[in-house]
C-alpha cells in the first residue's frame, strides 16, 4: 500500500464513521425522547427512531446519480455538508417533526455515503488489498458505533433534561473534520476513463497506487470497449446474476438481527435484567467487541477470502442466536445474555460486517458499480429500515426468545447461500471479475 492512497482512502473512510455514529447515536435518546414528547409508540419508531433510516433509503437508492454524474470527490463533499447540517439540526431541535427533518437529512447523507464512498475505495485500490482498503469504510462505521455508545454513556447526565442534545450535537466535531479533510483527495481513476475520458489524470492517480498504471488502463478501457450502450444498463439483463446475489448479501445481513440489536440494545439489555445504566456501558461493550473483530476480519478478508468469513460468520450467527433465543425463554442470568450478544457481535464483525461493502463494491462492472451499488446498498437500507420501524413494536408486543429464534432460522439461509451461490472475489482485478460474473 502506498502511503498517499492510504491517506485519500481513510479520509473516504471517515464517511463510514459518520454513517455508523449517526445511525446509533439514536440508541441513547431513545428514551428520553419518548418521555419528552410523549408521542405514540407507532410515531415514535416511524419518525423518531427510524426516519433516519428512511433517509438512508432513499439517499443509497438515488446516490447512485450524483455519484455517477457528478463525480466520486463531489458526491463525497457534499456528504460532509449534509452530516453538518443535520447534527446540528438536530440537536437544536425544538419538537419532533423539526428533530425528525433533521435526522432524515443525516440518514439521506448516510445513504448516498454507503454508495460513494466504497465505490472510491475500490476504484482506487489494487487487487491484492483491495479488501483491506474496502474494510477500512466498514472500520470507520464500526468505530463511530462504539463512539456513539461511548458518548452516549458519557454525556448521559450532562445536562439533565438536555443531555440529548450534547448527545446529537458531538457529531458536529467530526463532521467537520471530514468536510475539510476531503477536498484533498483526487478524483476516482476509473470514474475518469469511464465517464471524462481523462487518460492523464487517470494515469497520475494510479501511479500513486500502482507501478503499472498503463497496464490497468489499458484493462479498463479495453473492457469498456465491450459495452454496448444497452448492455451498460443496470437492469439490461446482462448483470441478473450480480443483482440477485447483492440482493440476497443485503437481505442476510438485515435479517441476522443486527439492526435490531444495535437500535435497541439498551433496551434488550433492560428486558434481560439490567439497568438502565448498565445497559448503556453494557452497549459500549458491544461497540468495543465490535470494533476488535472488524479489525480480525481486516486481517484475514485479503487471506481468507470473502467466501471463508461468511463461513464463519454464518456458523457464529447460528450458534449466538440460539444461545440467545435460549436463555430469553428459560429467563437466563443478564451476564449470559450479554455473552451470547457478544458473540453474535463477533460474528456479525468478522463475517457479514467485514465483507458486505467491498463484495457489492467488487462484483459490479465499472460502467454500472455506483448503481449497482445503490441497488445493494438501497436494498440493505430498507431491509434495515423495515426491522428498525417495527422493532418498536415487536419488542413490546412478543417474546424476545421468538424474535431471535427467528433470526436464528435465517442464518441458516444465509450458511445455504455462501456455500451454493457466492463466488470468491478475493485477489481478482475488477475487470476480472466484470467478465467472469457477467458473462
Amino acid at each position: 500500500m502506498k502511503s498517499k492512497v492510504l491517506k485519500y482512502v481513510f479520509i473516504v473512510s471517515m464517511a463510514g464513521f459518520l454513517f455508523g455514529f449517526d445511525t446509533v447515536v439514536i440508541s441513547g435518546v431513545n428514551l428520553p425522547l419518548k418521555e419528552l414528547w410523549q408521542t405514540s409508540g407507532l410515531f415514535h419508531g416511524t419518525f423518531i427512531i427510524s426516519i433516519s433510516l428512511w433517509g438512508t433509503v432513499l439517499g443509497s437508492l438515488w446516490g447512485g446519480y450524483p455519484t455517477e454524474k457528478l463525480g466520486r470527490k463531489t458526491t463525497l463533499i457534499w456528504i460532509g455538508i449534509l452530516y453538518t447540517v443535520s447534527a446540528l439540526g438536530a440537536a437544536i431541535a425544538t419538537g419532533p417533526y423539526l428533530f425528525s427533518f433533521f435526522r432524515f437529512i443525516g440518514g439521506v447523507s448516510a445513504g448516498v455515503a454507503s454508495i460513494a464512498a466504497p465505490s472510491y475505495i475500490t476504484e482506487i485500490s489494487e487487487a491484492k488489498n483491495r479488501g483491506r482498503m474496502g474494510m477500512l469504510f466498514q472500520f470507520n462505521l464500526v468505530f463511530g458505533i462504539l463512539m456513539a455508545y461511548v458518548s452516549n454513556y458519557l454525556l448521559v447526565d450532562i445536562a439533565g433534561s438536555d443531555s440529548w442534545r450534547y448527545m446529537l450535537g458531538i457529531e458536529l466535531i467530526p463532521a467537520v473534520i471530514y468536510s475539510v479533510l476531503v477536498l484533498i483527495i483526487p478524483e476516482s481513476p476509473r470514474w475518469l476513463i469511464v465517464h471524462k475520458k481523462d487518460l492523464e489524470q487517470a494515469k497520475k492517480v494510479l501511479s500513486t497506487s500502482s507501478s503499472e498504471p498503463e497496464k490497468i488502463i489499458e484493462g479498463i478501457v479495453k473492457e469498456e470497449q465491450k459495452h454496448s450502450k444497452g448492455e451498460g444498463k443496470l437492469f439490461s439483463g446482462k448483470y441478473n446474476r450480480v443483482l440477485i446475489l447483492s440482493f440476497l448479501i443485503a437481505f442476510f445481513n438485515q435479517f441476522s438481527g443486527i439492526s435490531f440489536i444495535l437500535f435497541y440494545a439498551p433496551e434488550i439489555l433492560e428486558k434481560a435484567g439490567l439497568g438502565t445504566t448498565d445497559s448503556l456501558l453494557s452497549s459500549v461493550s458491544i461497540g468495543l467487541v465490535n470494533l476488535f473483530f472488524t479489525f480480525i476480519g481486516i486481517s484475514l478478508i485479503d487471506k481468507l477470502g470473502r467466501k471463508q468469513l461468511m463461513y464463519i460468520g454464518s456458523v457464529g450467527y447460528i450458534i449466538s442466536l440460539a444461545m440467545t433465543a435460549v436463555g430469553f425463554y428459560n429467563n437466563y442470568p443478564a451476564t449470559f445474555m450479554l455473552v451470547s450478544m457478544l458473540l453474535f457481535i463477533t460474528s456479525h464483525a468478522i463475517g457479514q460486517g467485514a465483507v458486505i461493502w467491498v463484495f457489492i463494491s467488487e462484483i459490479f462492472p465499472n460502467k454500472v458499480r455506483s448503481y449497482g451499488q445503490s441497488w445493494g446498498s438501497g436494498l440493505l437500507n430498507i431491509f434495515a429500515a423495515i426491522i428498525t420501524l417495527f422493532g418498536a413494536v415487536v419488542i413490546s408486543q412478543f417474546s424476545p426468545e421468538y424474535i431471535f429464534a427467528i433470526f436464528c432460522f435465517f442464518m441458516v439461509l444465509q450458511l445455504l447461500y455462501t456455500h451454493y451461490m457466492m463466488p470468491e472475489t478475493k485477489g481478482v482485478s475488477l475487470e476480472e471479475l466484470e467478465e467472469k460474473l457477467s458473462s
